[in-house]
């Protein structure tokens, strides 16, 4: 027999206090009338927890809301930002993109650090360097968490970055490096993983639950949320399909060479191959920004640019129906640079391919995350992890 269990006084006063926060963070500053409303606890309760609160140096007054009369229930509540600070950083292998945010994930600086080749020996220190010097010029002298971004597999056990000796060294030691900063929590996730959660959270999935990003660049990538859940996998490897056998490249994958996969097929070489073929112009540096150029210049040609435009998709449908036959997420949303330069056009051309493929019912939405969507993805948890220690969420 289970017998239900009745929250302490101290439990309860938890809870409350995460609510109060939540809409806070959620709606912006409110007054006591409105966080009643808001959460249906009495007077008494939600004052007690504004004074509690700023106490902890959580929330504070920030004005009063003009149109009510004056008193009490007119002082505006809201989250005092500057509580704690944390940044973002999008490891490329040519550099990183890093940005400082305050609690509510409003972006106080942003750097950039350009990495040629390898890089050398101290790259890893000079990132570092320039992440605290950021800070410090925005006035933020300590950080409570730094969100990586990063290609490659992160272990879901461990957090730790599996370089297969593809990444550059410089990448492994950067997190080495951001590790040994005093008193900073460190989080690593895989690149595209990020850019699925900012499409969840602020994108073009915001009404999905369950749905997969095809994140279309240099290479092909899969984030997977079912049921509101980013799922990794055992290894951290959900989402690998640059590996995924498909028809029309010249070989199958091999555990060490994506190159007979769909990565084949959609990669940014292909695809500038493809533009070639079709009579397109495509920079022969072959990379994602070469593809993201070709296939807007498919756009803007009119008719001229649909030949490409349909073979694309149709590439596109073929990866995307190995993954909906599996996974049936009814929503697929196309990132990455392809996916931001092809639109609402490319996604409609792909999910008019997808039906001809598979059975399921399946829309294809453009990303609307935009460039950064990673770091986008980066701020929101390092965010996550900043108000699960403050406000003491599980």
């Amino acid at each position: 027999m289970t017998t239900a269990r009745t929250a302490t006084p101290s439990t309860a006063r938890a809870i409350n206090d995460r609510l109060a926060l939540n809409l806070l963070l959620e709606q912006g500053p409110l007054t006591a009338t409105e966080l009643r409303d808001l959460t249906g606890l009495s007077r008494p309760t939600v004052a007690d927890l504004l004074e509690r609160l700023q106490r902890t140096g959580l929330v504070a007054v920030v004005g009063e809301r003009g149109e009510q009369r004056r008193g009490p229930n007119a002082r505006l509540y809201a989250l005092v930002a500057s509580r704690a600070h944390l940044a973002a950083v999008d490891v490329r292998s040519g550099g990183v993109s890093l940005v400082v945010a305050d609690l509510v994930g409003r972006s106080l600086a942003t750097a950039e650090v350009p990495i040629e080749g390898e890089g050398g020996p101290d790259t890893a220190g000079a990132i570092v360097a320039t992440l605290l010097a950021t800070a410090r010029d925005a006035g933020v002298e300590r950080l409570h968490t730094v969100s990586v971004g990063a290609p490659g597999l992160v272990d879901p056990a461990t957090g730790r970055l599996q370089n297969t000796g593809q990444l550059p060294a410089w990448h492994t030691e950067l997190l080495a490096a951001l590790r040994e900063l005093p008193g900073v929590q460190v989080i690593v996730e895989n690149e595209v993983n990020l850019a699925g959660r900012a499409e969840y959270r602020v994108g073009a999935a915001r009404d999905r639950d369950t749905f997969v990003l095809l994140w279309l660049g240099h290479s092909v990538g899969a984030a997977v949320i079912l049921d509101g859940r980013l799922r990794r996998g055992f290894s951290g490897g959900t989402g690998e399909i640059c590996f995924l056998p498909v028809p029309g490249t010249a070989g199958l994958p091999s555990a060490d060479s994506c190159e007979g996969g769909f990565h084949g097929l959609v990669g940014s070489a292909a695809i500038c191959a493809l533009a070639r073929a079709h009579g397109l112009p495509a920079d022969p540096a072959d990379d994602a920004p070469a593809a993201e150029a070709a296939v807007r210049a498919a756009l803007a040609g009119g008719t001229a640019g649909e030949p490409f435009l349909d073979e694309l998709a149709e590439r596109i449908a073929i990866g995307a129906a190995g993954v909906c036959v599996v996974l049936d997420p009814g929503c697929v949303v196309l990132g990455g640079e392809i996916g931001r330069a092809g639109g609402p056009e490319l996604a409609d051309r792909v999910e008019r391919r997808l039906a001809l493929l598979s059975p399921l019912n399946t829309e294809v939405r453009a990303g609307t995350a935009g460039g950064g969507a990673v770091l986008a993805g980066a701020v929101l948890t390092a965010g996550d992890a900043v108000r699960r220690d403050l406000f003491g969420e599980p």
